[in-house]
């Protein structure tokens, strides 16, 4: 049965509204009993007690605010009346135990998946070609124009548009009214049917804006990046445009190449656009040397494969007030129960862990990396503080109208994706996940730009938390959406995969909700079914440059 408010730790003051609250309802929290002074909306917030100015809020069990004016009992926590605070932190680690779920549902579980040469193991085999500078990206949409349809990969939606069929019609002197009857829409398994390479899931083109300009440091990055793309398992190679002059050489990702250890693990071209004949050959160039790669990517195919090959990453964005109590929470179990198993998820959004910094650095495994993560979280704070902002700033228009008031109370339910496992490694942008169990790895909190880094930090697949909306992907990584309450599931049911809203109507619990994730996790990394984000082509694909971006 649906609860119509919750609070969601003993230590809360503020109480969540499940249903909208009308004025005057009375209302028994934890042996307080609180008249409703005014409606309260769904997703929001009201005070258990009195407040006077500058009295510290609580949700989640930590500190999320301070009250800038008096707010009497069972009125409405908004930003009118509240401003963002958090708790201190230290380096200093306290002690950590932690219990692992049973796993024994999953205990011989297996996914079917692409085995690379390195061990590593693939939900996907893609090729992808990558420009080395923002000059290319003329070039890689004739690439993509000449290469994808027509080896029966769809574009940007999940159907494909034969025009060749009326045009073969027409040539063969086909009446106006049989082109009208001409079937010229292919869906997504009709493609798959007529692609060339069937054992190669895709093309995919990496365009971006960097490369040249800008400062050195984010060159390299970006060809960090770009490097760690190639590593991930899957991928089976890549062609790589080069421009000649630019800021990020080839000489550069090849030496990011190297640091990772597979050079030479998979096939990559290096084309240079500045030694060629001409334009005409360049492209002639990496269109068979593409074409070629793809045989070469044709032959491997799914086997079985353990869950401990998964490496999940933990997005989520268009967060609402419930995110933090069904969805993300929920995917924090299924990160626990892959942890058990021996596989690696992955927590980011350093700006969203805002307030919730000394539970991770207890949960840190060694002292050398609680200090690293206090290290990372002090410096990106001071560099969002230097240019006039601050993780204050994170909160999104959407967020605030949808309940999450300040940023520690947004953090505090997004942490909730990272389950409560032991922290074994923190890991500074474009570095790769090696460790199995739960790793953190500083990206913003922007969800392409986040997602764009778990999955050239080694994810494979990613789960991604919303309670409005987003038609978010990854070119590289199935990315599954996951709705935090059910009326967002009905309405974009397009886009979302997977309904965590049965945990607010009651029907399925954590621990349930949890589970049935990594069961959709296991058929979507074996290619049962493809993601809705993959289905309607998001690729969406955006290298951070290392400056302030919340």
């Amino acid at each position: 049965m649906q609860k119509s408010y919750v609070q969601i730790d003993l230590k809360d003051n503020i109480i969540v509204a499940i249903t909208n609250l009308e004025k005057g309802l009375v209302t028994s929290v934890a042996g307080t009993e609180v008249t409703l002074k005014e409606p309260i909306k769904q997703k929001h917030k009201f005070a258990l007690y009195d407040f006077s100015v500058g009295d510290e809020l609580f949700m989640y069990g930590v500190l999320i605010g301070k009250a800038t004016k008096e707010i009497l009992s069972g009125t409405a926590i908004t930003v009118d009346n509240v401003k963002h605070a958090s708790a201190t932190f230290s380096a200093a680690k306290e002690q950590f135990v932690w219990q692992a779920p049973d796993v024994t549902k999953f205990k011989n579980s297996t996914f079917k998946g692409y085995h690379r040469k390195d061990t590593k193991v693939g939900t996907a085999n893609y090729w992808l070609v990558i420009p080395l500078t923002f000059c290319e990206n003329r070039n890689i949409d004739v690439l993509e124009a000449a290469l994808s349809e027509k080896l029966g990969y769809q574009t940007k939606k999940d159907f494909a548009v034969d025009t060749d069929a009326l045009i073969r019609n027409y040539k063969a002197g086909a009446s106006k009214e049989k082109l009208l009857n001409t079937p010229i829409i292919a869906t997504h398994e009709e493609m798959a049917k007529k692609r060339v390479f069937p054992n190669v899931d895709g093309i995919k083109f990496l365009k971006h804006d960097g490369g040249c300009g800008g400062i050195r440091q984010d060159s390299e990055t970006l060809c960090k990046l770009l490097a760690g793309y190639i590593a991930n398992p899957n991928v089976a190679g890549a062609t790589i445009l080069s421009l000649g002059c630019q800021n990020a050489q080839i000489s550069m990702l090849h030496n990011a190449l190297k640091s990772l250890n597979i050079d030479g693990d998979k096939p990559v071209h290096y084309l240079e656009q500045q030694g060629s004949l001409s334009e005409r050959h360049f492209i002639e160039e990496a269109v068979k040397v593409t074409f070629l790669g793809l045989i070469e990517a044709n032959e491997i195919e799914r086997k079985p494969a353990p869950l401990s090959k998964l490496v999940l990453g933990l997005e989520c964005g268009g967060s609402d007030g419930f995110s933090g109590i069904s969805a993300n929470p929920a995917l924090g179990y299924a990160s626990d129960l892959l942890v058990a198993l021996g596989g690696s998820p992955v927590l980011a959004e350093f700006p969203e862990l805002n307030g919730v910094e000394q539970e991770m650095i207890n949960r840190c495994a060694t002292e050398k990396d609680a200090k690293k993560f206090y290290n990372l979280m002090r410096a990106y704070s001071a560099a969002a503080v230097a240019v006039g902002s601050g993780f204050e700033n994170n909160p999104s228009p959407g967020n605030i109208k949808d309940g999450l008031i300040t940023d520690a109370m947004k953090s505090a339910g997004a942490a909730k994706k990272g389950g409560t496992s032991p922290v074994v490694a923190v890991l500074d942008y474009t570095e790769q996940v090696t460790k199995p169990g739960l790793n953190l790895l500083c990206t913003p909190g922007n969800d392409v730009e986040s997602t764009t880094g778990l999955v050239g930090s080694g994810c494979n697949i990613v789960v991604f938390t919303t309670g409005l909306g987003t038609p978010t992907g990854n070119p590289v990584a199935p990315v599954l959406k996951m709705s935090s309450n059910t009326n967002l599931y009905e309405r974009m049911n397009d886009i979302i995969d997977i309904n965590a809203g049965t945990v607010i109507s009651g029907e399925d619990t954590i621990a349930t909700m949890g589970e049935k994730i990594l069961e959709h996790i296991i058929k979507v990394a074996s290619g049962e079914f493809a993601s809705k984000a993959v289905l309607h082509g998001n690729n969406d694909f955006i290298p951070w440059k290392r400056g302030v971006s919340l």
